[in-house]
């Protein structure tokens, strides 16, 4: 199927763009390239190689940005025009973004061996090499990931597929993010968090921005919208960049060497940068955006986009320049070897009261716990302000599911968990099994539904209609599927910590991240169709809700049994690298995790199931009242034929 035509009369100018983005780039690489010459970095190939890489990135982000979320699609979910101009650049930039990463496995494995780069243009010693170098892996991930947005950029027209594409484009930031400065040394835990929210919001700030200015010099339909959209997304991302950036400089750099090393100048250039896209992004949102809104010229807008284009390709360049940049050592003291493995020193033993108050906000989970706690109590008072009821219930059970992964990634539990086995367990649970159930009885699809405003018949789809989209979507209707849901959530424990793959993720900070996310998703994807107040893609009976509860606790208990009982201590290196003084024995300490996991299975499943009879009490009584209105409505027919059937058989009996 093949977009419509773009509508005529408009003219569409596709003028003055290109350059524009010509121009900026070479500044970019100019100023990375010529700073780190000053700062002694003679590597300039390598060097231009990555602002080429950071702009075909942002512009790939921005363009799926724009046609997934800032323009509508076509009823029929095919993307419009608009949409569809946006996807094809998309797919031109991934291309300079795959060459980019291509080119940067062999940069990078170059720069760390000290070798020249034609040295490894062999692909069986580059192969050999490269395994060794952990930045030079993750730009081999990204390539993969990125070959697959650039594939899907040419296959997808659909609505759907083209933001499962931006997700995956985001996604593919996060490789090389996770391997670089800030993934090594001491406080690498918040360094690294701090640096996954700059790099999202500067792509989605800068990536949109160019789009938006694409759409407006292709005077595209919509273009209010758009700009009303991406200026609220804008000041986010210009708030996230700003907060993320002081507190990963605070954590390499000590305010006395701001200025008296390489290191701290790059980072005062790039706030003054930021401040200057500040002033810029107010002036276009008072100025540029009124003027969109009231008008429909862009005019204004497109003038302070083009300078503020600028001065973004001026940031990434301090921000090439910044990475090759290693920060300054004098005056720091040295991590000890825990602080190295996992960013931060523990003190003793991990005390009742050390858990409870020893603690170390994670920026990743205590950040998503506080806004979802913040986005479903504001819900909740946008219904209560128009006069609806919403159970205070649910409120409760989504506050504490939200305490509850706030709790386990950023009290003492959290900062004890990546040291002690045991204490991981605890963790593990309180995120599997205790945050899915309290999240999922606070129905945020529904509340969700019922809080945001539709779009109506002629409007454009919004955050309503992209969740129900979700909700209604393949991906939802097999992930609720009761067997994969049941496979997903038993046959994590087994893969994930008889397979090697805890072993092997327990010295990387990504890692455990990732499984972190992996618990809270996997049980919110079972608990979901079993006890969920949302709407499911799947909705099964009573008896099928109990007998996916019930065909979990026997794998779940086994698992426990298998730990306690076993003779092999998972995850040694690690843990012997450690040397933690409180922990004399590893195998105790595992066998300590394993009752854990084994007795952690009772509370969820008392609470589950005191959710399931007050559903199926609450489910009983909807259905009396159903059929004493319908008994009222209709003066009981359905009684009276039924008596009347009755006396029938009596007389043919008699």
């Amino acid at each position: 199927m093949q977009p419509e035509p773009a509508p005529q009369g408009g003219g569409r100018n596709r003028t003055g763009l290109v350059p524009l983005l010509v121009i900026g780039v070479a500044v970019a690489a100019l100023l990375a390239a010529g700073l780190n010459v000053l700062l002694g970095d003679g590597a300039g190939a390598i060097l231009i190689v990555r602002v080429l890489t950071e702009a075909g990135a942002v512009v790939c982000i921005g363009s799926l940005l724009l046609a997934a979320f800032l323009v509508p699609p076509q009823r029929s979910g095919t993307l419009a025009v608009d949409g569809y101009a946006a996807l094809r650049t998309a797919g031109w930039a991934s291309l300079l973004w795959l060459l980019g990463a291509v080119l940067s496995v062999p940069f990078t494995v170059a720069d760390a061996v000290g070798q020249p780069v034609t040295w490894y243009f062999e692909p069986e010693r580059l192969i050999r090499v490269a395994g060794a170098v952990e930045q030079a892996e993750a730009w081999a991930i990204t390539a993969v990931l990125v070959a697959l947005v650039a594939l899907g950029c040419r296959l997808v027209l659909t609505w759907g597929w083209t933001t499962v594409l931006f997700f995956v484009a985001l996604f593919a930031l996060v490789p090389v993010a996770v391997t670089g400065h800030s993934s090594s040394g001491g406080a690498h835990d918040v360094a690294t968090n701090s640096l996954l929210f700059h790099l999202i919001a500067a792509a989605l700030w800068v990536g949109g921005l160019i789009a938006l200015l694409a759409h407006g010099r292709r005077r595209g339909d919509h273009l209010a919208l758009a700009t009303t959209r991406f200026s609220r997304l804008a000041l986010v991302c210009w708030i996230v960049m700003a907060v993320s950036g002081t507190v990963n400089a605070l954590v390499r750099l000590p305010l006395s060497a701001l200025f008296s090393t390489s290191y701290g100048i790059l980072v005062a250039g790039k706030v003054a940068a930021l401040v200057v896209l500040g002033v810029i992004g107010y002036l276009q949102r008072e100025r540029g955006v009124r003027q969109v809104v009231e008008t429909g010229s862009g005019s204004a807008l497109l003038r302070l986009a083009g300078v503020e284009v600028l001065i973004m390709f001026v940031t990434i360049g301090l921000a090439v320049a910044l990475s090759r940049t290693p920060p300054p050592v004098e005056g720091v003291a040295r991590p000890s070897t825990v602080e190295l493995l996992i960013g931060y020193d523990l003190v003793g033993p991990p005390t009742l009261v050390r858990t409870f108050l020893d603690w170390r906000f994670d920026l990743i989970f205590g950040t998503a716990s506080l806004v979802l706690a913040a986005l479903y109590l504001l819900g909740v008072r946008r219904l209560r302000l128009r006069g609806d009821a919403w159970p205070v219930g649910r409120t409760v059970a989504w506050v504490l599911g939200c305490a509850s992964i706030l709790f386990a990634t950023s009290s003492g539990l959290g900062r004890y968990a990546p040291a002690m086995f045991s204490v991981h367990m605890e963790a593990h649970m309180v995120l599997s099994m205790l945050a899915p159930i309290l999240l999922v009885l606070g129905g945020p699809v529904t509340l969700a539904l019922r809080a945001l405003p539709t779009a109506g018949r002629d409007g454009a789809p919004g955050p309503r209609e992209w969740l129900l989209a979700f909700v209604h979507s393949p991906l939802a209707g097999v992930l609720t599927n009761p067997v994969v849901a049941l496979v997903l959530f038993v046959g994590s424990f087994y893969g994930l910590y008889f397979s090697g793959l805890f072993d092997a993720a327990l010295e990387h900070h990504w890692a455990h991240l990732a499984m972190n996310a992996h618990f809270i998703l996997v049980g919110y994807v079972f608990y979901w169709p079993v006890i969920g107040i949302d709407p499911a893609p799947r909705r099964l009976p009573p008896l099928a809700k109990l007998g996916l509860l019930f065909a979990s606790l026997p794998f779940h208990a086994f698992f426990g049994v298998i730990l306690m009982s076993s003779q092999t201590v998972i995850g040694s290196n690690f843990y012997r690298k450690l040397s933690l003084d409180w922990v004399p024995s590893l195998i105790d300490d595992q066998r300590l995790g394993g009752g854990i996991a084994w007795a952690a299975g009772e509370v969820p499943l008392l609470v589950v199931m005191i959710a399931l009879m007050v559903q199926w009490a609450r489910s009983d009584g909807r259905d009396a009242r159903r059929s004493d209105r319908r008994a009222d409505s209709d003066g009981d027919e359905e009684l009276t034929a039924y008596n009347a059937m009755l006396r029938t058989m009596s007389e043919r009996e008699r």
